[in-house]
């Protein structure tokens, strides 16, 4: 059983190990690794400065995933996109290698929807999730999100994917 929790300071260091684990970012993130330069500090930056007094559609809502011993077992952030305060977007869905097979990605999105639509107030939700990532594709679609379109992002497709 998970439960979600707001981002706190302290889980920047267990998702920059993530992101920093080319075989784990290979599988979610395309083929981008070296070009990717997150640190904890600068995760924790990002999401203390769009918490703050920022643009709303440049916000991060920064959630994470803790099993029922309160270990950091995955992460995501919503966005509101086009300025629409409707319509969230959620993003680096990350789920620790080690707990993969458990269910936990799509029990943490089933949750994170849960929050979108009765906390949050989101008419619609979206998910981009890269071409080659078969097993997202799978975990998103167990939760409800249809494909919408492929969208060309060279070198990288993103299926763009949405639930109402």
């Amino acid at each position: 059983m998970l439960r979600l929790r707001p981002y706190k300071s302290c889980d920047s260091k267990i998702i920059e190990k993530w992101i920093r684990d080319e075989d784990v970012f290979l599988k979610w993130g395309g083929k981008h690794f070296g070009e990717f330069p997150v640190s904890a500090q600068t995760i924790d930056e990002k999401y203390r400065i769009n918490n703050g007094d920022c643009k709303e559609e440049d916000n991060f809502y920064p959630w994470t995933a803790v099993d029922e011993e309160d270990r950091v077992v995955g992460h995501f952030i919503m966005r509101y996109i086009h300025g629409n305060s409707r319509v969230l977007r959620f993003g680096w869905v990350i789920i620790d290698d080690s707990q993969r097979g458990k269910g936990y990605g799509t029990e943490m999105l089933r949750l994170g929807l849960k929050t979108a639509f009765e906390i949050m107030g989101a008419d619609k939700v979206t998910i981009g999730v890269y071409e080659n990532n078969e097993s997202a594709h799978r975990c998103y679609r167990k939760v409800g999100f249809t494909d919408k379109e492929t969208v060309t992002a060279e070198p990288w497709n993103i299926i763009e994917m949405e639930i109402n």
